[in-house]
């Protein structure tokens, strides 16, 4: 008889053996439903009679990106693996040539009536998706990291991330590293960045977190926060790289503009006075070997647990479709890499700091502010205001 422990192993490889992080217990998070108790995915009863899923998987992209869609596809083939689902991976590119195959290649899979799930991911498909949905409302889909038409029909799940959880614990990594002076390029001054892509509430929703998180560490941190408005113009967060670290004297910048904010990196590595942090994915595996070195940690969406989670619901009873379901920590949705340079150069202290956050989180002794709630964004901007330098 099996067991359902897909959930924890796939935690273990991508929180990167954040000891003592949580598992992939299966929590209940709707925005309907918010404050219902977390179901344990190991506490799903073992069924041998349980139904196995035919699911298709469509990547408007390639593998091998070593971010979503890659994390995407490991949660699956541990589904697969397990015996939980039967599993067709559809890669239809990503190049601009590529995007009308996007739509062509749902709208057949989708009138094969071959499959009981049919997974799509990120923002550039909830346009195609939302008229497929509409014209099959017998199908069921997931879409993961996008909301955007989410509760507007009965046959999809929208997937997304407590990326404000994820920015508390990042906000206390950042402030602990900006205040350790014995560790190489970390300056006197009490500063850190943050590069955002727009000024809107999901980006705000890193911002809050990652704020809460660095003055619960020193009330006295303050923070440089500048948004790009794109996620491409990598040159744009270079400069604003520049600014940060010579005119504001920050020593550690978290990038959460997409590709852009790897422009930060850029002009850390060129200055050689200051740390960067990645985000969504491992940016340490993504980035060139000399990006990489100064890439200290990265905030994870971790998109392979998010789906283990969604069919764990699924055997527990729990559909989700037509719902906006937001994972944090507690479901696996979102942690922290704790090897590479983490383990290198994070002083105990940090690293002890680092896991209370996580904790503290976990267990409800902390609860973090949404840029997303009712009037959360303006006061995600007032935070964010009263703490730029100079005020």
């Amino acid at each position: 008889m099996k067991k359902k422990f897909s959930a924890i192993l796939l935690s273990a490889v991508l929180l990167a053996g954040c000891g003592g992080a949580p598992s992939t217990a299966a929590a209940a998070s709707t925005e309907a439903a918010a404050s219902e108790a977390p179901a344990s995915a190991a506490a799903v009863e073992e069924n041998t009679e349980g139904k196995v899923y035919n699911v298709a998987y469509l990547v408007n992209g390639n593998l091998g990106d070593k971010s979503f869609f890659d994390s995407a596809d490991a949660g699956l083939e541990q589904l697969k693996s397990d015996g939980r689902i039967t599993l067709t991976t559809i890669e239809m590119g990503g190049t601009d040539e590529d995007k009308p195959k996007w739509l062509d290649t749902l709208y057949e899979v989708t009138d094969s009536g071959e499959y009981d799930v049919i997974v799509v991911g990120t923002y550039q498909m909830p346009d195609y998706l939302k008229e497929v949905a509409e014209k099959y409302p017998d199908q069921k889909f997931v879409i993961f990291d996008d909301d955007t038409y989410a509760g507007q029909d009965a046959n999809v799940c929208n997937i997304v991330y407590k990326q404000n959880e994820l920015g508390y614990i990042i906000g206390t990594f950042a402030a602990c590293t900006t205040l350790d002076t014995s560790l190489g390029h970390i300056n006197e001054d009490k500063v850190i960045g943050f590069v955002g892509g727009y000024d809107s509430p999901v980006i705000n929703d890193f911002l809050y977190g990652y704020i809460e998180g660095a003055q619960a560490v020193d009330p006295d941190i303050k923070v440089d926060t500048r948004y790009t408005s794109d996620y491409v113009d990598t040159a744009k967060a270079k400069e604003y790289g520049y600014s940060m670290i010579n005119d504001s004297k920050c020593d550690v910048i978290w990038g959460v503009a997409g590709n852009a904010g790897n422009g930060a990196a850029e002009a850390i590595l060129e200055s050689g006075n200051a740390w960067f942090i990645g985000v969504d994915s491992d940016q340490e595996l993504t980035l060139s070997s000399d990006l990489a070195a100064i890439t200290l940690t990265s905030g994870l969406k971790n998109v392979g647990n998010s789906l283990i989670w969604f069919f764990d619901e699924l055997d527990a009873g729990k559909s989700h479709y037509g719902e906006r379901v937001a994972l944090g920590l507690n479901e696996g949705g979102v942690g922290v890499v704790t090897d590479k340079n983490f383990t290198k150069y994070a002083s105990d202290d940090t690293k002890a700091k680092v896991q209370a956050a996580i904790d503290g989180i976990s267990d409800g002794s902390i609860t973090v502010d949404s840029a997303l709630s009712d009037d959360g964004n303006t006061k995600a901007q007032a935070l964010r205001d009263s703490v730029q330098p100079g005020k």
